[in-house]
């Protein structure tokens, strides 16, 4: 039996099947200073050895590299590193290391050689395009987002760093909780930061945390996002506006797996997977100075690309019936959906999601023509009852207004309080405190 979203008892099996099915991500290993045979290794499975003996399945030609000097194997975090005795050492970040896990994206010195160590994203070209139409919360039989779902799929083996580009409203966040979920430190947090609306002045305390009367209004020790999603996930959305001074700092704290609170010289590990996310096209940011080259590349181990709901129209009337069915609606009319495959929608599946929401408030899409005035009629005849007072009544149609209104203004914005209150003509200060009173985050 077809379900209303469109999915297959069969499809949803697929959507289901347990985590971590898949096995860990590839490797490259590769010498990027120095001369090696071969030139690039690529780890599959298990384990290798790399030395300036015949018998390493990475030969180093450098005198200050052991016969015998390390080996490397593959798991979910990356490559697990563990030095064999070797007469120079090993180097990550310039300390020597005897036995560590390193993420894909980093680098290894050895002698005067340096290995890099990357993720084998060529990997991804044998991924079918014939992807399942779900993918934990995320629906879609586009083509396009069928193969970012198998893609999704194929990392579940791993814990690699993870960026997602794609337009606002494209739902980049759903995609980030849909890694999460299906990964193997699904039991942990899952916290998500957007570093677009961050008051520039708080942005370390918000990634980093803070002791108390680190800064004036500092009245107590707090954690940070990273600390707050210790064994979990970390989704850093609009990671491109981050102040440059800021981003060495995250650089560091991805590298090393150790932060130190705002006021505060000792550092605490954390054991943290980072996904993030950005509206705009990062190497631009980077070729502009706005961005550090060093981070992009420690973000983009491997990236995700999201096409817009203008590229697969086939998707809109799926995704408007799911909504509907979510608010309560048992159906859509025909000449409503005719109306959204219509439009562009320039905010994507939040607009579309928006639309519904105000569809099933007041019985009118947004921005529409209303074709049927009655609609507004009906349903305030259903939701009033002339037996009571109407200042009472009143009173309650407002506010159900008022919630619904402010609902779809924080969605539009995606969370920016300011941007918010200039579109709604009020005063930030009244719209917290309208936000706060009808919960509403």
């Amino acid at each position: 039996m077809a379900r209303p979203d469109g999915q297959s008892p069969q499809e949803e099996t697929e959507a289901l099947k347990p985590y971590g099915a898949q096995p860990p991500l590839a490797a490259l290993i590769t010498c990027v200073a120095g001369a090696s045979s071969p030139t690039r290794l690529r780890l599959s499975s298990g384990s290798c050895r790399v030395g300036a003996g015949p018998g390493n399945d990475l030969v180093l030609e450098d005198k200050a590299v052991s016969r015998d000097h390390l080996e490397l194997e593959l798991c979910p975090e990356g490559v697990r590193v563990r030095d064999l005795g070797s007469r120079n050492g090993t180097f990550y970040l310039g300390q020597r290391v005897q036995e560590m896990t390193l993420g894909l994206g980093s680098r290894l010195t050895l002698g005067c050689t340096e290995l890099s160590i990357a993720a084998d994203v060529e990997d991804f070209e044998g991924t079918s395009p014939d992807g399942p139409k779900r993918y934990g919360a995320l629906l879609s039989q586009a083509p396009s987002m069928r193969y970012l779902f198998a893609l999704l799929g194929r990392l579940e083996g791993s814990l690699v760093n993870v960026f997602i580009q794609g337009e606002s409203g494209t739902g980049k966040e759903l995609i980030a909780r849909a890694i999460h979920e299906h990964s193997r430190v699904r039991g942990g947090p899952f916290v998500a930061l957007n570093c677009g609306v961050l008051d520039r002045a708080l942005v370390r305390s918000e990634l980093f945390g803070h002791k108390k009367g680190a800064f004036t209004g500092a009245v107590a020790a707090s954690p940070g996002a990273f600390e707050s999603a210790e064994g979990g996930t970390l989704f850093l959305d609009e990671v491109g506006e981050l102040p440059l001074d800021v981003q060495p700092m995250l650089l560091r704290a991805i590298e090393s797996g150790s932060i130190a609170r705002l006021g505060e010289t000792h550092e605490l590990a954390v054991n943290v997977r980072v996904i993030a996310a950005s509206n705009r096209d990062l190497q631009d940011e980077v070729d502009d100075g706005n961005f550090r080259l060093d981070l992009y590349h420690r973000l983009m181990v491997v990236k995700l690309s999201v096409p817009p709901l203008r590229e697969r129209p086939e998707d809109t009337r799926l995704l408007a019936q799911h909504f509907a069915s979510e608010v309560g609606l048992p159906s859509l009319p025909e000449d409503v959906l005719s109306e959204l495959e219509g439009r562009r929608f320039p905010g994507n599946v939040r607009e579309l999601k928006n639309a519904l929401l105000s569809y099933a408030a007041v019985g009118l899409l947004p921005d529409a023509a209303p074709k049927r005035p009655e609609q507004l009629e009906q349903v305030l005849a259903e939701l009033l009852d002339v037996r009571r007072p109407y200042a009472e009544q009143k009173e309650e149609v407002v506010q159900h207004m008022t919630q619904v209104y402010l609902t779809l203004l924080m969605q539009h914005t995606g969370g920016n309080r300011s941007e918010a209150a200039r579109i709604a003509g009020l005063q930030r200060g009244y719209l917290r405190r309208l936000l706060e009173k009808y919960g509403i985050s």
